[in-house]
């Protein structure tokens, strides 16, 4: 084994960039996928599984992403209250009518890993095409 080495990423030396992302007619589970992709860093030659790697994401328009096929009225967004009988379950449509943005960050905190790295807190979601991340310049992602 003379000579050969791998490269493992430290956590003071990750450089991480702000990605953004139009949501306006894209599917909702591709466009989660390669969202959840580059929060992981999985997307970068200096991946390490240990280490968070992964880049901010933000994502405009969430309000108009598409529901392929009958996604809108199938899935679901299940929770209990805590009490007797307290279990309820929203339909995707109405999620999308209602808050757009909790149900993009459900669809792509389900494609996380679930360990202690918190991918998800990079991932930032807005209705509208403003957000107030124009000080950190972000690059189009292209999907």
């Amino acid at each position: 084994m003379a000579g050969s080495s791998s490269y493992l990423a430290k956590p003071g030396q990750v450089e991480r960039k702000w990605f953004i992302v139009d949501a306006t007619d894209r599917p909702i589970g591709r466009l989660a996928a390669r969202i959840a992709r580059v929060l992981t860093g999985k997307h970068k030659p200096t991946f390490t599984p240990h280490v968070d790697t992964g880049d901010y994401v933000i994502v405009v328009n969430a309000d108009k992403v598409r529901l392929t096929g009958r996604k809108g009225a199938q899935s679901h967004y299940h929770y209990h209250t805590g009490h007797p009988g307290g279990y309820r379950s929203i339909p995707w449509e109405r999620m999308l009518e209602k808050r757009p943005e909790f149900l993009f960050e459900h669809v792509v905190k389900g494609m996380l890993p679930k360990t202690r790295l918190k991918y998800a807190s990079k991932l930032k979601v807005y209705t509208g095409p403003n957000h107030p991340h124009v000080a950190q310049a972000p690059e189009a992602l292209d999907i």
